[in-house]
């Protein structure tokens, strides 16, 4: 069973999303915030695909995405952004700084489905 992260401010949203990923035969984990799930990665652990909230405070979903993406060993982690913003330049910035795939709150389990086979595919 791959083991997903939902790294989220919003304990409502991750325990939805989690549910979902459980639904879908995925093992989640959740993080409230980007600090614990920074250590966890530190430390070692490292998940198949990471579902990342973007509108965080102290460390937004944008600046851990770019953290990500400027370490070798979780450059092609596959993450995909949760956000309520559907603004074409945040989709963008996302999209640019490395993102997998972006869906939208309140995220559907077909939509989540969808952005994970993709994830999936586009880092084999």
């Amino acid at each position: 069973m791959k083991e997903v992260w939902v790294i989220d401010d919003d304990e409502e949203m991750a325990h939805a999303v989690s549910l979902m990923l459980k639904l879908l035969d995925y093992h989640p984990t959740h993080f409230l915030g980007p600090r614990p799930a920074a250590q966890a990665l530190l430390a070692g652990k490292r998940p198949e695909l990471i579902v990342l909230d973007i509108n965080m405070p102290e460390v937004s979903g944008l600046d851990m995405l770019e953290f990500l993406r400027r370490r070798p060993e979780w450059k092609n982690l596959p993450v995909i952004m949760l956000s309520s913003e559907a603004a074409d330049v945040m989709v963008d910035k996302a999209m640019k700084l490395g993102a997998n795939g972006y869906v939208m709150k309140p995220v559907t389990i077909e939509e989540l489905e969808k952005a994970m086979s993709r994830a999936f595919y586009e880092t084999l």
